[in-house]
């Protein structure tokens, strides 16, 4: 584990303290690309935490980040059901639309055109290093690296520091792009600050939440295909489940290294029951692979049926999704055009 990670980690647990004690005082930016539906990875590795912050009563802005889209598609195909699909997925989970901003990116010019001063703040070295930039293009569906690929990180920054986020939920992989906004905020602050901070350096609130694997035993990820959405229906569960991969051995424990697949099915059931990987293996023992799935499967559909049947409510109303985004959009170009004047004043082009 690296030292930044460690130095993250360490700071987290006070965070926690100070959310709990005055959870006002903190502003969060966090948010997806639609790009598909929306996974059990996502809900346990982030939009958990997201409804829990937000319970607490810190102010909560959620970006759908469809411009980034095109970071690693030639074509945003059906970008706009993509969209509503995300906003579903959020409100089925428990994001609550007065107490959280859901937006879009394109819907916010200004938030955009911070972009431009926030890219002559870095190099391209430290773009070309960043280890979450080298995966995506790993990854990606295009056959030459895009520009806007490039700079998604910087992108990424601009995100956070529109509305100036001071606390960010994030995963490991994820610490090296808040370190680049955090790094972006101090150079402007340093550079055209006069004295003054203009953008807070954000702090990471690590994710607690393991990694779950997908199906085939990888990362569970909606490019991949090896993901269970939450909008799956009860019977796409339970064939997903019964594909997921396992090993040879019959008997049932929880070893997250030797069994990486079992143990991650395991986690998943004991995430759905609230209890320890170790009691629900426990129970099935010698019973093998065929009773570990049944277990999982029954456990994820129970769980999820109440937030399918509340995505089942809220989809019958799509002028509730478009007036969700709406109010949303607008409350967020308040903030970013808020922010840009002052960008603008500090680097004297307010003319």
């Amino acid at each position: 584990m690296s030292r930044d990670v460690v130095d993250t980690v360490t700071r987290t647990i006070p965070l926690e303290e100070r959310i709990a004690e005055e959870p006002g005082r903190f502003r969060i930016l966090t948010g997806d690309r639609p790009t598909g539906r929306l996974h059990l990875g996502h809900y346990f590795g982030t939009l958990h935490n997201r409804v829990r912050l937000q319970d607490l009563g810190v102010e909560t802005f959620v970006i759908i980040a469809d411009y980034q889209v095109l970071t690693d598609r030639d074509v945003a195909d059906d970008l706009t059901g993509h969209v509503e699909e995300l906003v579903l997925d959020h409100l089925a989970v428990g994001v609550d639309p007065e107490r959280s901003t859901v937006f879009t990116h394109s819907a916010v010019p200004a938030l955009n055109q911070l972009l431009l001063p926030f890219l002559s703040l870095v190099s391209v070295a430290e773009l070309s290093r960043n280890p979450t930039v080298k995966d995506e293009i790993a990854h990606s569906r295009q056959a030459a690296v895009s520009g806007l690929m490039f700079t998604y990180p910087v992108h990424q920054a601009a995100d956070i520091l529109f509305c100036k986020a001071d606390l960010v939920p994030v995963g490991r992989d994820q610490l090296p792009h808040l370190e680049l906004t955090r790094t972006v905020a101090r150079r402007f602050n340093e550079r055209y600050g006069d004295g003054t901070s203009v953008f807070p350096e954000p702090e990471a609130l690590l994710s607690r939440a393991p990694v779950l694997l997908g199906t085939d035993g990888t990362k569970m990820s909606k490019s991949r295909g090896n993901a269970i959405a939450l909008a799956a229906s009860p019977d796409e569960t339970a064939r997903l489940i019964r594909g997921a991969k396992t090993d040879a051995e019959r008997h049932i424990h929880y070893d997250p290294e030797g069994r990486p697949e079992v143990a991650s099915l395991l986690l998943l059931a004991a995430l759905c029951q609230d209890r320890t990987p170790e009691e629900v293996a426990g129970e099935i023992g010698s019973l093998g692979a065929a009773a570990l799935k049944k277990v999982v499967t029954e456990s994820v559909n129970e769980y999820l049926a109440p937030i399918r049947a509340r995505r089942s409510e809220y989809a019958r109303d799509r002028g509730l999704l478009r007036r969700v985004l709406r109010e949303g959009n607008e409350k967020a170009r308040a903030v970013a055009d808020a922010t840009l004047a002052e960008v603008r004043a500090a680097m004297n082009s307010d003319y």
